[in-house]
């Protein structure tokens, strides 16, 4: 099969149960909105830039480890079971301190007054790292099925009892009369609120490990000392780079909280930039999805004569999607916005162009992060993540108290696009490949201009305003593939 076309089917198959949990958690931010108050959406959104870092934390880069080592190791199965045993002990570790500590971290945060909260999440971060080694394992051997009817499990699971509790169980102990009500009073407290979505996402993480107990329980457990420190050496770079691009993806929600000298109108300002960042989620839903089948399909074929004009090409086509996805929600935030929430979540619908075009540079950047993963130069990685990280802190520090949530985007965009640049340039001395630059800046400055050209359209009708958008972002497309045809004629 064509490698493009093999990359893009895998991608697909990745994607599926990702493009439709994130798809159907969108639906339910309208849910939430409408449920909660933007501070108690504040303290969600606070408690979830905190299990970013931590699962980075625990994860330690060893998904990454596993592929390039199962690549170069003889015995794939020793790899993998010295990974797994090695999350394994720290992931259990990990729950136990958390449950130990739980009343006093619960002071330090947002939790005040809910060690519960606590106790959750340490079990939640516990178990989802625990099982990104076997999720890695199933992309590693290209199980994509598999991956995708586990991944569908988890977001199943979670949204159908966020439904349940939010959605049913509230409605009907709220009601007068209802013969379900004898049944809800018995396991909905309203007073749990905000941590009925905790709940959900507990019991997901849970059966998810359940499910991937035969990839956990159904091999010959062996820890091979050397190949562990091998793995960690290649590991640690990645995990200082991981925790430094956490930083740059969620530490403006922490900073907020603490920025600002009012506490409640911190946390009010961090649920609408929470709400309104998830309007921009298809972009990273894509990256996301492309990231899981793409990085196995870059260490696999980077021994293939043609590798360097595969990465090019997939470079091109990337950029071609994400511009694509820009230009798709920008021209139509007319409506998209409404899923953002109430009048008040929606006041920080501005953030979204300034945080889709952030993620596409953060995705153009990871495509370019090949040349130090297959090179083995991952400090290099670290180095990057860590200047993008300094000019993160110093710009949220000197914008938030100026400018609130608005100074959080655009940090962000000034980050990822200073990162993408400096990786260019390092990625062309060290590991050099021909990206197709003038087709690549010219759909991408083509897009931003017809965004532009979209937001001066003002016929006085919003459903004439909307279809003239769309017949802008039709053209966009028609130019593309009339510039492509060719191209991708050779994918199918």
């Amino acid at each position: 099969m064509n490698p493009l076309k093999k990359l893009a089917s895998q991608t697909a198959i990745y994607g599926l149960p990702t493009i439709v949990g994130r798809l159907l958690n969108y639906l339910l931010n309208p849910l939430y909105a409408y449920s909660f108050s933007t501070t108690q959406m504040g303290v969600v959104t606070s408690a979830y830039a905190y299990v970013s870092f931590l699962l980075i934390f625990l994860t330690y880069g060893m998904e990454t480890a596993l592929f390039k080592f199962s690549q170069s190791e003889t015995d794939k199965q020793k790899v993998y079971t010295t990974s797994l045993v090695s999350l394994i002990i720290s992931s259990f570790v990990f729950i136990f301190l958390g449950c130990l500590f739980s009343s006093s971290i619960a002071e330090g945060v947002t939790f005040k007054g809910h060690p519960e909260y606590v106790i959750w999440f340490a079990i939640i971060i516990g178990t989802d790292a625990l099982t990104a080694i076997p999720f890695a394992k199933l992309r590693e051997q290209g199980k994509a099925k598999r991956f995708a009817i586990i991944k569908t499990a988890n977001i199943a699971i979670n949204i159908g009892l966020n439904l349940f509790f939010i959605l049913f169980c509230k409605r009907v102990y709220d009601a007068p009369e209802s013969s379900y009500k004898p049944l809800v009073e018995m396991i909905y407290n309203p007073s749990i609120g905000v941590g009925y979505i905790f709940i959900s996402n507990l019991a997901a993480s849970l059966i998810t490990l359940l499910l991937l107990s035969p990839e956990i329980l159904k091999i010959k457990f062996v820890f091979d000392t050397v190949i562990w420190k091998r793995m960690m050496r290649y590991a640690i770079p990645l995990l200082i780079a991981g925790l430094a691009g956490m930083v740059n993806e969620t530490l403006d929600r922490v900073l907020l909280t603490h920025l600002i000298p009012n506490e409640k109108d911190a946390l009010s300002q961090v649920g609408i930039y929470g709400s309104c960042y998830k309007v921009s989620i298809i972009m990273t839903i894509f990256i996301q999805t492309f990231r899981f089948a793409a990085e196995p399909f870059f260490f696999s074929h980077s021994k293939e004569k043609d590798s360097k004009k595969t990465y090019a090409d997939v470079m091109k086509y990337f950029v071609i999607i994400c511009s694509v996805i820009f230009l798709g929600t920008m021209m139509n935030i007319q409506w998209i916005q409404y899923f953002a929430g109430t009048a008040a979540f929606r006041t920080g619908i501005k953030v979204v162009p300034i945080l889709l075009l952030a993620n596409m540079f953060l995705g153009i950047f990871w495509n370019q992060s090949i040349w130090y993963k297959l090179t083995g130069q991952t400090h290099f990685g670290a180095l990057l993540t860590i200047f993008g990280a300094i000019i993160t802190i110093v710009l949220n520090i000197i914008w938030i108290p100026k400018i609130g949530y608005m100074g959080c985007a655009w940090a962000t965009l000034i980050c990822y696009a200073s990162m993408m640049i400096v990786s260019y340039f390092l990625g062309n001395k060290h590991y050099p490949v021909n990206y197709d630059l003038k087709r690549i800046l010219g759909y991408l400055g083509l897009s931003l201009t017809l965004y532009f050209i979209g937001t001066w359209i003002k016929t006085g009708s919003g459903s004439i305003n909307l279809i003239l958008n769309n017949v802008i972002l039709v053209g966009f497309i028609v130019i593309v593939w009339k510039m492509e045809k060719n191209n991708f004629k050779k994918l199918t």
